[in-house]
């Protein structure tokens, strides 16, 4: 009777602990969690041809994107993924190209510069107010930076040949943000890019004289949208003359 007996518990506890490691087993399996695939990021590339032109001829921007969803470029406003445009710049441009995608975003720039012709000897020549406002070109910034970046070394340069080119000229270097962070804060990030560029100036060898600094922080965008092509429209140093 004690043999039948332990024969029926095996027959009960063996079935029941198989069941509870399957349970088990499938619980660790749910339990773990799915890990996404990651995503590319975009790649970017885009180019001006000609590169050099006389004011009033036409330049053809070609671009290329992969792995993006949103493509701005600037002075265009939202571009196809790939394409071409024709652009007649009315002075020197940068156009900067930005794409935005799941796996992140990147960016490229496309330089175009115009020449004037040379004035006659029947033309009235430029005054040194005139070639300022025509040729001076404003000066960009990183999101939340106020150092010169590498790329605006070439406008800077040329700013800084106007101004020792005009020794009369007065200017006002205004400092400019984004929308993002409070007024107090832009404020104070538009005076130190302001001041940044003053010193960049003065190493070039612009006297200091010519120069004077205001921060306008976020208070005069140059463009209203929200997005980061807007951004970087904002996020610059602009030039006024004070004659």
């Amino acid at each position: 009777m004690k043999h039948s007996n332990l024969k029926w518990l095996v027959f009960m506890v063996v079935p029941a602990s198989v069941a509870f490691s399957v349970a088990c087993h499938k619980e660790a399996a749910k339990a773990q969690p799915s890990i996404p695939p990651s995503q590319p990021a975009p790649t970017v590339a885009i180019s001006a041809n000609p590169a050099n032109l006389q004011h009033g001829q036409t330049s053809t921007l070609t671009w290329q994107t992969s792995n993006a969803s949103d493509v701005n470029i600037s002075g265009l406003g939202t571009v196809p993924a790939s394409g071409s445009r024709a652009v007649t710049p009315g002075q020197s441009a940068t156009y900067d190209l930005y794409a935005k995608g799941p796996g992140g975003s990147a960016s490229a720039s496309a330089r175009v510069t115009v020449n004037w012709p040379a004035a006659s000897s029947q033309e009235t020549p430029l005054s040194a107010l005139d070639s300022w406002n025509r040729n001076s070109r404003d000066i960009y910034f990183d999101y939340d930076r106020f150092d010169v970046r590498s790329d605006q070394m070439a406008d800077l340069q040329a700013d800084a040949g106007l101004l020792q080119q005009y020794r009369e000229l007065r200017v006002n270097i205004e400092g400019h943000c984004d929308e993002r962070g409070s007024e107090e804060y832009n404020i104070a990030l538009g005076a130190k890019r302001a001041e940044s560029v003053q010193k960049a100036l003065e190493r070039l060898g612009v006297t200091n004289a010519q120069l004077q600094t205001i921060s306008y922080g976020k208070e005069r965008p140059f463009c209203d949208a929200h997005n980061e092509h807007c951004w970087q429209e904002n996020r610059r140093d602009h030039f006024t003359s004070r004659q």
